[in-house]
């Protein structure tokens, strides 16, 4: 992976400050992706544990009825979590001024 301030071309600079953008978008990026995948694990786990320490004493198909929710959970987590938002920008990392530019002409003419 190339990072913000990796010229495309030899003889070619990013833009001052381009690093730290990039750097920061991306972080916000994978830290939702992140955050969104571990809250979802965390409920698959508190489903499984909850239905076999608690749940079970009073209903057996209940308990059982939950770990068939949790074992549902962690398929939707990875594709929930890996979905692209539409602020992603994650096919253009290169951080090219001129490729930036092309982004931007193509994503006016999704738009209208």
């Amino acid at each position: 992976m190339r990072t913000a301030n990796a010229s495309a071309r030899p003889g070619t600079r990013a833009p001052a400050g381009a690093g730290r953008a990039f750097r920061s978008y991306a972080g916000e990026m994978y830290a939702r992706r992140r955050r969104t995948y571990f809250i979802l694990m965390g409920a698959c786990l508190t489903l499984f544990v909850l239905a076999w320490s608690v749940v079970r004493l009073w209903s057996v198909a209940a308990a059982i009825a939950m770990c068939v929710v949790a074992a549902a959970i962690p398929p939707v987590a990875a594709i929930v979590a890996n979905r692209r938002g539409p602020e992603d920008r994650w096919w253009d990392e290169s951080g090219d001024p001129e490729s930036d530019r092309w982004w931007r002409e193509i994503d006016r003419h999704d738009r209208g």
